[in-house]
């Protein structure tokens, strides 16, 4: 069995940064997330989003390229969404992530960042580095 401790942060955004992923729809993506990973072989530490974008704290095996992680797991969660029961089937994902790696050191600290999504963004202490997607944003 191989060894390995390959840590990311995830970030991806809904499409325009429309405010789409509601109560109703949030429980579908974690639902779908989880399960995916688990099917891909990634293990998910804690997930977190606004109305507008979604945070992950997972280990991805090196078999896997972090980039068709992301693709399956923002593939099916849209399509899972698009497929609830009332949907428009008019909900998506923005192109594009972001992903930083995360050492074992700071793993923790990832974690409850990604977990706590909601009260950061409240109280006004998000850490713009945790929450960029594109390379142009702070620029």
């Amino acid at each position: 069995m191989t060894y390995w401790r390959l840590h990311y942060h995830l970030i991806w955004a809904t499409f325009q940064r429309e405010p789409t992923l509601t109560l109703e729809r949030e429980k579908m993506f974690y639902g779908v997330l989880y399960n995916k990973a688990k099917e891909l072989g990634v293990k998910i530490h804690a997930a977190g989003n606004m109305e507008d974008h979604a945070h992950v704290a997972a280990s991805i095996p090196p078999k896997l390229a972090v980039a068709d992680c992301v693709r399956h797991l923002k593939g099916a969660s849209s399509f899972s969404i698009n497929h609830m029961p009332g949907s428009d089937g008019q909900f998506k994902w923005q192109e594009g992530y972001g992903a930083l790696s995360i050492g074992e050191r700071s793993l923790e600290m990832v974690k409850e960042y990604v977990a706590r999504q909601k009260e950061h963004h409240r109280d006004g202490k998000v850490i713009e580095v945790y929450e960029r997607i594109d390379e142009d944003e702070g620029a």
